[in-house]
């Protein structure tokens, strides 16, 4: 559950991505980061939230690894039930459709994002599951 402070956090990297482009303060500062929107699998509303991306070729390359937490974050079941969402980045917005990747694909996809992103080689001894990859492809 987010606290009031998560929430003031996220709403205040998503302005800050919406103003340049990018994150220019705090923890996320000039790392490609998206506001990722999705339709709640279950409830059908909009939801967005900021995710850190990498590129391969033309996809965009996403990780559902909520930190290494057990369970994987709720933008990744949106999508799994609903995969075409919208990205906000580098002050465009675009429609997309994701797909989960899997086998080797997933595996250099992983490490070629966590290459980019070394704080993620920690999230997979955090948890027993084998943290989603996605890719998410421009539709626009």
């Amino acid at each position: 559950m987010a606290t009031p402070s998560n929430v003031d956090f996220k709403q205040a990297l998503m302005a800050d991505i919406r103003e340049h482009g990018r994150p220019t303060t705090g923890p996320m500062a000039g790392r490609p980061v998206m506001i990722l929107h999705t339709t709640g699998a279950r409830s059908g509303a909009e939801r967005e939230t900021p995710v850190t991306y990498s590129r391969d070729g033309g996809r965009y390359v996403i990780a559902a690894s909520k930190g290494g937490a057990p369970t994987n974050p709720a933008w990744y079941h949106n999508l799994a039930a609903h995969p075409t969402a919208t990205v906000e980045t580098e002050r465009e917005t675009f429609h997309v459709r994701a797909s989960e990747v899997s086998g080797v694909e997933r595996d250099r996809l992983w490490e070629q994002h966590a290459a980019e992103r070394p704080e993620f080689r920690d999230y997979p001894t955090r948890t027993d599951r084998v943290i989603p990859v996605l890719t998410l492809e421009r539709l626009d």
